[in-house]
């Protein structure tokens, strides 16, 4: 198995593989993932609680600008509800999206807590990430023209993975889980490292839509008081099922065996000294590691606290939870196929091209009637990507010696004394699960998106022989019916 030596260059190395994480992501790649959600079924300001934010003008380049996990910008960075707690867990503590966020705990290497949570149940902070609530009758409308997914399918308490959408060219200005709550309510998850941009974005459309239909149509809100975990791992369920308090809801409500994949309930949990959570907690099976897992969204209006008390009570359970941090869940979502923003997706991408065709509900690839961002570009790619992409997203495993990281440059090999350049990694590392063998994500020139197909990587100045893959690399362990 590969050693930590991955992430003993810091943070800044780090950063290039786990920049703009992703809930329930949140980021999304994985044809087993997306199967499985898929058919589960002056300066504006946006309300936020009881507060009012600003969201500042988006220029177009900082609207195309990727963000890092290791930033350098001299802004004080912000901290999740559990800060106090990573800290006093020993934890490494990088900036990342504006936060300070822990990237592993003094418990466990690197690989020592990807296996765990492959093996047993991890705990990861993501209250970083942008929890929203819309609502009101014009919230579905809204929703499906910024993404092309058929949220009018989807039934209540049930998710689906979605991208939104530029207007014009349905390049993806971000990655989301989008769940159905009631007829015309949804809750949604965005990225911490897109926030601005998603505001902005989220904020244009939504003006838009209330001067056509009125100011009462949405109601729009960011879910700034609640804390977001995930408990990722074959245990997680056994882990989380004693704990669930069964005072006021029924044993059908509190049976996690029939909360299946991209589903949520909103149940409360039992404390130490027997009480119930003073607030249900919004627990929705799903996540961002391949894994069989939930999303727990806590509110903290009713006790400050509650996100620590959570976790304290996960963590009491020492055999089978560990924390995790940014490093674990990088090399975790690259081995289940999953998309990590400003790396592997973009809005130089749409949804075709980035090998996310998928998001597209098939009622709604009718160039006559399909109406979301971006459909008269995408629909195209979908019927003829032959003739209308230039290049496709695709996993490569690449032989022994230096990984192909970031950045570095695929070849054509028919000539190997010339090799042409033909595409580029976005993603790519050791495989802890696969004993240290080198995977990476890439865009290459149509015609070399085929499985089976050879390649080169120009690594350290060395080609290096690779070949295209599907992807998982790691097979998905969903919780659904039999």
């Amino acid at each position: 198995m590969a050693s930590v030596r991955t992430f003993k260059k810091g943070a800044e190395l780090a950063a290039a593989r786990a920049a703009v994480l992703h809930t329930p992501r949140a980021s999304i790649g994985s044809t087993l993932l997306r199967r499985e959600l898929s058919t589960a079924s002056v300066r504006p300001a946006v309300r936020v609680s009881s507060k009012r934010i600003a969201i500042p003008a988006v220029n177009a380049q900082a609207k195309n600008q990727i963000v890092r996990f290791a930033s350098s910008s001299s802004e004080p960075l912000s901290k999740t509800q559990l800060f106090a707690l990573h800290e006093a867990h020993g934890a490494k503590m990088v900036p990342f999206a504006g936060f300070s966020m822990p990237l592993q705990y003094a418990d466990l290497s690197h690989v020592e807590s990807h296996a765990w949570t492959r093996e047993k149940a991890s705990l990861f902070d993501v209250s970083h990430m942008v929890q929203h609530h819309l609502s009101g009758p014009g919230a579905l409308e809204l929703l499906m023209k910024i993404t092309p997914s058929s949220l009018d399918k989807l039934a209540p308490n049930t998710s689906t993975l979605s991208c939104l959408l530029e207007e014009e060219t349905g390049g993806i200005v971000d990655d989301t889980v989008i769940t159905r709550r009631g007829e015309d309510t949804f809750y949604f998850v965005t990225n911490a490292g897109r926030r601005t941009e998603d505001l902005a974005f989220l904020r244009a459309e939504i003006d838009a839509y209330r001067f056509r239909n009125g100011s009462d149509s949405i109601k729009w809100d960011i879910l700034e008081d609640r804390a977001l975990v995930a408990l990722q791992g074959p245990q997680a369920a056994s882990v989380l099922q004693p704990l669930i308090n069964s005072a006021n809801a029924s044993a059908a409500e509190t049976d996690l065996s029939t909360l299946y994949f991209g589903t949520c309930r909103e149940l409360h949990l039992t404390l130490p000294d027997g009480s119930a959570t003073p607030s249900p907690l919004l627990i929705s099976r799903t996540g961002y590691t391949g894994e069989d897992g939930f999303e727990i969204s806590i509110p903290t209006s009713a006790s400050a606290s509650l996100p620590e008390q959570v976790v304290n009570l996960f963590l009491q359970n020492k055999d089978n939870v560990r924390l995790a941090g940014l490093a674990a869940r990088d090399s975790l979502r690259l081995e289940a196929g999953m998309c990590l923003y400003g790396h592997d997706i973009s809005t130089e991408q749409t949804p075709p091209a980035a090998a996310l065709g998928w998001v597209v509900g098939r009622d709604r690839r009718d160039a006559a009637t399909a109406t979301f961002n971006g459909a008269s570009a995408i629909l195209p790619q979908l019927s003829s990507p032959a003739k209308t992409l230039k290049q496709r997203r695709v996993g490569l495993t690449v032989e022994k010696g230096s990984p192909a990281r970031e950045g570095a440059v695929v070849v054509d090999l028919s000539d190997p004394a010339n090799p042409v350049d033909i595409g580029i990694v976005t993603s790519g590392l050791p495989s802890p699960s696969l004993g240290g063998a080198n995977i990476a994500m890439a865009y290459v020139n149509q015609g070399f998106h085929k499985k089976g197909t050879e390649v080169g990587v120009k690594v350290r100045n060395k080609v290096r022989k690779a070949s295209v893959v599907g992807m998982p690399w790691i097979e998905s362990k969903f919780h659904r019916p039999s």
